[in-house]
């Protein structure tokens, strides 16, 4: 085996036992609990090689080292394959899912069993409307002047507005409307859907127009300015029971972090799906976060993202067994969705 190869093995060694154990760890614990083939001398020697390279370093109080960021960054970027779940896993996965009545069930769940399955602080955006389609819109006469407008996209996000008409509304107008908009409306991504309206609003039926006037603002509101992004978290308590964390310097920022939310919503919501993306420690780019490590992932269907879900939590964490969870959960939460 190459230096190179065997210092690897030794930085894996030390990450797990780190990882599994909270304590800094020494050549004479690796030597007795890995097989890494080379005496107790040889571990030290490469100790000191990966401690003048950055990737461990030692605690004041300790003779045993921990990983760096830097450390940690190397031990992901050398993962050969995220492990698979067992069947268990996921079959535990699609039973606790598949209860879900609504999106808003489904993220709550979702977070309930990522919290559960990592034992971190879990984080769902919902999906974001700018990369949502409409599945269905919905005019619901209400009484004699007021309707119902209701927008559902492909990802299972509810949108709706109370409309006031001057005149008085007929019911046979109500259903060609709907149709109509359907037509026009119908697969259209949102965003792109908003630009329809002026159009329609010429090439509309003549009996319908003066309807279509008094929903137009409701439409363009419903299809153009959609709800702000929001985050649904879950966990929070798993910070305090990681032991060795340090409250001040890590846990309050987290916390702090996670209740602003516009900071996790942008590193959660720049994620494809399928690809797991880890961000350890100051590779966060906000201060916060400078002591937490992110495991993130898009969830969505056919290659589209509707939004991202991950976990957040302290750099000593289990980066395999995360990003293994959160793809699982990713991917039954897309084709959920995509299903519903």
């Amino acid at each position: 085996m190459a230096h190179e190869e065997r210092r690897l093995e030794v930085l894996r060694a030390i990450v797990q036992d780190y990882v599994s154990t909270n304590d800094p760890v020494g050549s004479k614990a690796l030597a007795e609990r890995h097989d890494l083939g080379v005496s107790p001398a040889t571990i030290r020697s490469d100790m000191a090689v990966l401690e003048e390279q950055g990737y461990i370093t030692q605690p004041h109080t300790s003779a045993g080292r921990v990983p760096t960021d830097k450390g940690y960054r190397l031990f992901v970027d050398r993962l050969s394959a995220v492990k698979p779940l067992s069947m268990a896993e996921r079959r535990a996965i699609e039973r606790f899912l598949d209860g879900a009545v609504d999106l808003h069930d489904v993220l709550t769940r979702t977070v309930r069993l990522l919290a559960s399955l990592t034992r971190q602080v879990a984080v769902v955006q919902w999906p974001t409307l700018s990369r949502s389609a409409v599945r269905h819109l919905e005019v619901v006469q209400l009484t004699a002047s007021r309707l119902l407008l209701v927008l559902i996209t492909d990802t299972g996000r509810v949108e709706q507005r109370v409309v006031e008409s001057p005149v008085e509304i007929d019911a046979d107008a109500v259903a060609e409307l709907r149709s109509l908009l359907n037509a026009t409306f119908g697969g259209a991504r949102l965003g792109e859907a908003g630009g329809r309206v002026p159009e329609l609003l010429e090439t509309a039926p003549p009996h319908l127009r003066g309807l279509l006037a008094v929903l137009s603002a409701a439409l363009v509101e419903t299809l153009v300015e959609p709800g702000e992004d929001r985050l649904v978290v879950g966990g929070t308590a798993n910070l305090a029971r990681t032991s060795g964390l340090d409250f001040a310097g890590t846990v309050r920022p987290l916390l702090e972090a996670l209740e602003e939310q516009v900071v996790v919503l942008r590193l959660i919501g720049e994620v494809d799906a399928g690809t797991v993306l880890v961000r350890i420690g100051e590779e966060n780019a906000h201060e916060a976060l400078a002591g937490a490590s992110v495991v993130s992932v898009g969830y969505g269907s056919g290659g589209r993202s509707f939004g991202g879900l991950g976990v957040v939590g302290p750099t000593r964490m289990d980066y395999p067994g995360n990003m293994a969870a959160v793809r699982a959960v990713a991917r039954y939460v897309g084709h959920l969705l995509a299903e519903s």
